[in-house]
């Protein structure tokens, strides 16, 4: 197990943590950029895998130049976010002494992971089909916007994607503009499924020796994480819009403004409700008709909206939180990000790790916790993200490389 250490601002984290990782001994040569590939990555690197970052010379991964904010070298914090326990080596794919080089350090890898717009990763002689001809054990991870068939020229940008696929569509006021999410989220999902992927596939290769092409792509990863509203449109026809903060299925489900600042409350059930209506002293409210059960809240959250207002009006979400919570009333104030960390750790919960300065380049850096916890083997910061070619002159020095 790692020890507990105090990171500035009084956040805490494991940090250099002692024996095993869970993915020890697994090798990843990671051609990936920006977003979902990196954090796959990471995800991986965190339990224990060796991340080998494949970037292009003098410029790398673009994310390194997607500033302000930047920390103190002049490193993006886009890039910081999701490039922890790597290497970075440099590799010229346009040539021919590259395109070795990056064939020579996929053949000591498990795990292929890239990016690139399909058929270009063919183009190189870097393909699934090609390398996992001469390395049948390989899995080889491919992460595209919209996948290899028609869509395949489409750049895959997040908010591009958030607009194709739906999301902006039910997020945002009804009589407003479709809104993005404040996050990268199909990315963020996206990379998810690429590591899920990934450990399926290496569980099978464990179990036959035989790896496997892993597809995932971000219209096909947003799809499937629109869950409830992808499901009333596939079983029942039914096109969601834009209901701002409101639940389309569930009420009350939503913020309201409370005296200072806005509060979430999110009822589930009529017991939940029922508690609701006794602790802003209007218990009366759970034997309406209107309000009985979900489904007439649900025909009527516009009445219950206006009701529950002018009751959380009269004093602020900090009071209201701590009186909801404790009737058993899932409630809680919009926080911002600094407030939304302190939270974390007020409930004992990691939120920010500090990482040591490297050996190499002396580079510190403050890190969001990884959020899996293993008993056992738990996640390790064993580097900071990487300078670029940090590690090119190690990692080409390996044997295999001559």
């Amino acid at each position: 197990m790692g020890t507990q250490h105090d990171a500035p601002d009084g956040q805490t984290g494991v940090l250099d943590a002692a024996g095993h990782g869970a993915l020890d001994g697994l090798r990843i040569a990671d051609f990936s950029r920006v977003l979902a590939g990196p954090y796959a990555t990471m995800l991986l690197a965190d339990l224990g895998a060796d991340v080998v970052k494949v970037e292009r010379p003098r410029i790398g991964d673009d994310t390194r130049a997607w500033h302000p904010p930047a920390d103190q070298d002049g490193t993006s914090t886009y890039f910081l976010s999701v490039n922890r326990n790597k290497k970075s080596v440099v590799l010229d794919l346009t040539t021919d002494a590259g395109l070795e080089q990056a064939r020579a350090l996929v053949a000591e890898c498990d795990v292929l992971v890239e990016n690139f717009r399909p058929g270009t990763m063919e183009r190189l002689g870097l393909g699934p089909r090609e390398l996992r001809a001469r390395h049948p054990e390989l899995v080889y991870c491919s992460i595209s916007g919209f996948g290899s068939g028609p869509g395949a020229a489409i750049p895959g940008y997040d908010l591009l994607v958030q607009a194709v696929g739906g999301l902006m569509s039910v997020t945002g006021d009804a009589a407003g503009e479709p809104v993005k999410a404040g996050v990268a989220l199909v990315d963020v999902i996206t990379g998810l499924h690429a590591s899920l992927g990934i450990l399926a596939a290496l569980r099978h290769r464990d179990a036959t020796g035989e790896g496997q092409h892993v597809e995932v792509n971000l219209l096909s990863s947003l799809l499937s994480a629109m869950v409830n509203q992808a499901s009333a449109f596939a079983v029942a026809g039914v096109v969601p819009g834009r209901m701002g903060n409101a639940h389309p299925s569930i009420a009350p489900y939503e913020t309201f403004p409370a005296a200072d600042r806005p509060i979430a409350i999110a009822v589930g059930n009529d017991r939940q409700f029922a508690a609701l209506a006794k602790a802003v002293k209007d218990p009366d409210l759970a034997l309406d008709d209107r309000f009985r059960t979900n489904a007439d809240r649900v025909a009527h959250r516009a009445e219950l909206r206006d009701i529950l207002t002018e009751r959380l009006g009269a004093d602020g979400a900090d009071h209201w939180s701590a009186v909801l919570l404790a009737a058993g009333v899932p409630a809680g104030p919009v926080n911002t990000l600094d407030e939304a960390f302190a939270f974390a750790q007020n409930l004992g919960l990691p939120g920010i790790v500090d990482i040591a300065a490297d050996e190499t380049h002396g580079r510190h850096s403050r890190q969001v916790a990884s959020p899996i916890a293993l008993s056992g083997t738990p996640a390790q910061y064993r580097l900071p993200p990487p300078h670029l070619g940090q590690h090119t002159a190690e990692i080409l020095r390996a044997p295999h490389h001559g």
